[in-house]
């Protein structure tokens, strides 16, 4: 019996811009739900895949006949494909304020740059990242943390459509591999997978190019760009330091994220719950699974992130700061399911240094005791969404 469509939470603002702009432009990782989502809100425009072969012959060859079959627009999913449709696409929302143009592309690269340059001001830009924890709660709060972690969140795994032994295998086969080739031209694919599953084994880590270049085998430039197209592909994403002009000694190198646990858990080597509670890599996990919830959470509201950890010179850290207008939010993210006071060290130091400016602290945790009237609010994992604006 075929599953229902899961609602996602960044229709409301695509709906909402569609009022307003004449080309909606979502970008993701592949398999994150894009079409499906596009397909479902925008149900009365016509739907073509520019990775079809015969579909972009027909853009390519006609354009204009292409893009004017029919009158009140048009879904075009993988636009990267056919980047000189832009161009004419620009001719046409301009000559008729009407006509709408609803856009979907699998790399931020090559579609955010020719976007930029050809539908400027014209489109609105959306990111879709795989589901929130909100997005299948119900679901998701029958799982135990281990399974949530193991299983991650792309579509697919909660629609009953495949499984996480099966979909994360393919994944980096079929797409990330396929996708890196053809924006790197790598010739050697082992290099490329040995430094994925370092990434993977630095989750929560400052980022360190020279280091990974001694371990790979290559210079400190290639690791920079393969981690750029890692980025452009969403497959990693970068949380920046918080940073002020103070005369505290603050980290400015930024920490490393998968955007999917699932994913990451793949590249580790890990295939089982039980696995997973043993691992070093558990706690580190856990933390990438808040930070990419609250990413997430920016993202469905059609907003950049606000995001940025805080680290001094003494290692005193907290995991999550959100910044909302001139005032902080902080974050610590802690696997373990038993409080501990030194889990607030990092809060206070930060405290200490934003005063009033800290207006909401609170620790994430895995344990069932909450006091959400402390200075410092204890949070079960699951009402992560109350600290996200």
């Amino acid at each position: 019996m075929e599953k229902e469509f899961i609602k996602r939470d960044i229709a409301a603002v695509m709906l909402e811009m569609h009022r307003y702009f004449p080309v909606i432009t979502m970008t993701g990782p592949r398999q994150s739900g894009k079409t499906t989502l596009l397909r479902h809100v925008f149900d009365r425009f016509p739907y073509y895949s520019l990775e079809n072969l015969d579909v972009r012959r027909f853009a390519l060859n006609d354009p204009v006949g292409f893009l004017t079959q029919h009158p009140e627009g048009m879904i075009l999913d993988e636009v990267q494909n056919a980047p000189d449709l832009l161009s004419y696409i620009q001719g046409m929302v301009d000559e008729n304020t009407e006509k709408r143009f609803v856009l979907s592309g699998s790399s931020q690269f090559s579609v955010i740059r020719q976007i930029t340059q050809s539908l400027a001001g014209r489109t609105g830009v959306l990111e879709l990242l795989p589901l929130s924890y909100g997005e299948v709660k119900k679901q998701a709060d029958e799982k135990e943390l281990d399974n949530v972690l193991l299983t991650g969140f792309f579509p697919a795994l909660y629609a009953g459509k495949n499984i996480p032994g099966l979909l994360y295998p393919s994944y980096v086969k079929t797409y990330l591999e396929r996708d890196v080739r053809d924006l790197l031209q790598i010739k050697d694919m082992m290099q490329f997978q040995t430094f994925l599953r370092l990434c993977a084994g630095r989750i929560g880590s400052l980022f360190n190019a020279a280091e990974l270049s001694g371990e790979v085998g290559v210079s400190a430039n290639t690791i920079k760009s393969w981690l750029s197209v890692l980025q452009a592909s969403y497959i990693i994403t970068l949380l920046p330091p918080f940073y002020e002009n103070t005369r505290k000694r603050l980290t400015k190198t930024p920490k490393l994220y998968f955007c999917d646990t699932g994913l990451a858990c793949y590249l580790l080597g890990i295939e089982t719950e039980q696995q997973l509670a043993r691992d070093k890599m558990r706690g580190y996990l856990f933390e990438n699974f808040i930070v990419m919830e609250a990413v997430k959470s920016r993202y469905n509201k059609g907003k950049e992130s606000n995001l940025f950890f805080y680290r001094d010179s003494n290692g005193v850290e907290v995991d999550l700061i959100l910044k909302n207008g001139s005032d902080y939010t902080a974050i610590e993210i802690k696997s373990s399911k038993t409080y501990h006071p030194d889990f607030e060290t990092g809060i206070r130091s930060l405290s200490s240094l934003l005063k009033n400016r800290l207006t909401d602290k609170a620790i994430l945790y895995a344990g069932d005791f909450e006091n959400d009237t402390a200075k410092i609010k204890l949070l079960n994992y699951k009402k992560m969404n109350i600290l996200f604006p």
